[in-house]
């Protein structure tokens, strides 16, 4: 289903398109006229406004028809390439999203919201997804944002593009990096060190393998919205590399990040459990706190598992003596 414009996001004229594509007016009304590559909505009826998507979908031509392809089979070929998954991707949108913890935003909120980070996805329109992103932290709040915005759109473009085999890889990748960047730059509290014989930092990992660390750079920017200080290692951190910064930093705790079952090494979860430090008598060890799907159906007594964003930033900052209200 297409939008309308608002008064504010009319489009291009015919004009000012052809000179940003470097091509004469007169061409666009032929592609129009005989491939019915045209404008999806047109101001009054009559004058053309050309839409992202629409100017997209030219792009696409003149790359293809500048390397030699006839324009009839360019026209078919840019079409397919953009219009078409952004008709997917909006159908790959779940009807209605939550996580347990999440206060819920209404169905068609969220869906209308994916449904716009998905089609500027698909269009690859990287400023576009950064606007919708940074929009979405500020309209609900980083938590929200992240389990009812970020997370259903993300999985819904994997499983699209899952589907279609190695198409629109570049998509995916778009995406997952603009939502690496957004988490980035969400407003955070000062840190302040930490206090002398107080907590030590909240220490943020994924375990060896694991490559997925969107989820802990999104539980690592909630942290920091709360004023907790963290120490972030980010993906696939040895064994021996984790057990020597536990050593070193004696955090209050650590998360261990599995998204599969081949990566989560209870062993391991435990090993940094033990791990003391401190003076004799005084002796401190970390609770050690196990994200994602890897872990899920493994007895792990004495290692919490939060179930979303918002359970572990309460359970972590209470480690931490804050609150986060």
């Amino acid at each position: 289903m297409s939008e309308s414009p608002s008064p504010d996001d009319a489009g291009l004229t015919t004009g000012a398109l052809a000179h940003r594509l470097g091509v004469a007016p007169t061409t666009l009304r032929s592609w129009d006229r005989r491939y019915g590559i045209g404008p999806a909505v047109r101001a009054d009826g009559r004058h053309r406004r050309w839409q992202p998507s629409d100017v997209a979908v030219l792009e696409a031509m003149c790359r293809l028809t500048s390397s030699g392809v006839p324009p009839a089979d360019a026209a078919r070929a840019a079409k397919d390439a953009v219009l078409r998954p952004a008709a997917e991707a909006e159908d790959a949108v779940p009807e209605r999203t939550g996580t347990p913890g999440a206060p819920a935003l209404g169905g068609g909120d969220v869906r209308q919201e994916c449904r716009g980070l998905a089609r500027a996805a698909v269009r690859l329109d990287a400023p576009a997804v950064a606007e919708r992103l940074e929009a979405a932290v500020d309209r609900h709040g980083l938590a929200v944002a992240w389990q009812e915005v970020m997370v259903p759109t993300l999985h819904a473009v994997g499983r699209k593009w899952a589907s279609s085999g190695d198409r629109y890889v570049e998509v995916e990748h778009l995406l997952s990096w603009q939502v690496s960047t957004a988490l980035r730059r969400a407003p955070h509290a000062v840190v302040k060190g930490g206090r002398e014989g107080g907590p030590g930092p909240v220490l943020l990992a994924c375990v060896p393998g694991e490559q997925h660390s969107l989820p802990l750079e999104a539980l690592n920017a909630g942290l920091l919205q709360l004023g907790v200080p963290t120490r972030m290692f980010g993906a696939a951190v040895p064994a021996e590399a984790l057990t020597a910064a536990v050593r070193r930093l004696g955090p209050v705790a650590v998360v261990l990040w599995s998204q599969t079952r081949s990566t989560a090494s209870l062993p391991l979860a435990r090993h940094l459990a033990d791990t003391r430090w401190g003076v004799t008598g005084a002796r401190r060890a970390p609770t050690v706190v196990l994200g994602g799907a890897g872990w899920a159906g493994r007895p792990a007594p004495g290692l919490p598992r939060p179930t979303g964003l918002s359970e572990a930033l309460t359970l972590l900052a209470g480690a931490q003596g804050h609150g986060t209200a």
